[in-house]
């Protein structure tokens, strides 16, 4: 048994040492899928996703976002400075907003049902980019490919094949990733992009404060959530405490924008 044990270190040593990076607060990432594959393929399923789901055609909406998105993207550093991000706002009634790599934006006008003001939605877009900048989905992504091949590995070591007891193994194996991996990293995405978001909408000019409104306006959208050990996002109370703990740092960043005279006039008018 201790020889299997030590099997089992050794495929997940030579796995993970495939690639590390830190992420902007400091989080160790496994990355090894490029930049500029992500990007292609990103840049494949938004303009599937604008040729194929209606756009919104209200004005009023489309430059209520626009506004509030530019003012966040204004403020990133680069090389994320330097992208051509393209926005699209979808006809849809799901409460639903993304970014992907390469700078695509992607909005549904559901969403702008709970977000009451521009500071609220510039919380969403702060969010949203932040996945971006923080390499989310390159991680999700690579690790996804990481833990399929290291089930298939440990699978053949603990059954000797793919049948039988092997099988039995990968199942077992699969319920580790999942509950044991997948979904624990997941949640540390969206708490960190939550972090990094925050940041960013105060560098832009908009109260983090807002934040909290959103998250509880969420909360009361959506009476039913599943325990959060089964989730892939905070919950809800859990999220509001994060997030107000962050107001020591991100309200002075707030106030210091403020005073440079970084001031949005994003006006929900519809």
């Amino acid at each position: 048994m201790r020889r299997f044990k030590c099997l089992i270190a050794l495929v997940f040593a030579a796995l993970v040492v495939v690639a590390c990076s830190t992420s902007p607060t400091g989080r160790t990432q496994i990355i090894w899928k490029s930049d500029a594959e992500m990007e292609a393929q990103a840049a494949q399923a938004f303009n599937a996703m604008r040729a194929s789901a209606p756009l919104s055609t209200n004005r009023a909406k489309i430059d209520f976002v626009a506004c509030v998105a530019q003012a966040v993207v204004e403020i990133l550093d680069p090389p994320y400075s330097e992208y051509e991000w393209e926005l699209a706002v979808f006809d849809e009634k799901s409460v639903n907003a993304w970014a992907m790599p390469g700078g695509k934006i992607g909005v549904n006008t559901g969403i702008l049902e709970i977000t009451e003001n521009q500071h609220q939605l510039a919380s969403v877009m702060g969010h949203e980019i932040a996945h971006v900048t923080a390499r989310h989905s390159n991680e999700k992504a690579s690790r996804a490919s990481l833990t399929g091949i290291g089930i298939e590995a440990l699978a053949v070591i603990l059954g000797g094949g793919y049948s039988g007891g092997a099988y039995t193994a990968s199942q077992a194996m699969h319920a580790g990733a999942a509950f044991g991996l997948s979904l624990p990293h997941s949640r540390s995405q969206e708490t960190e992009a939550d972090i990094i978001g925050l940041k960013y909408m105060a560098k832009a000019g908009f109260d983090p404060r807002a934040s909290v409104d959103l998250w509880q306006n969420m909360a009361a959208l959506s009476k039913k959530s599943p325990p959060e050990f089964l989730s892939t996002h905070p919950t809800n109370d859990t999220r509001i405490e994060n997030l107000i703990s962050e107001w020591q740092e991100t309200l002075p960043i707030y106030n210091k924008a403020r005073e440079d005279g970084k001031d949005p006039q994003c006006e929900k008018n519809w």
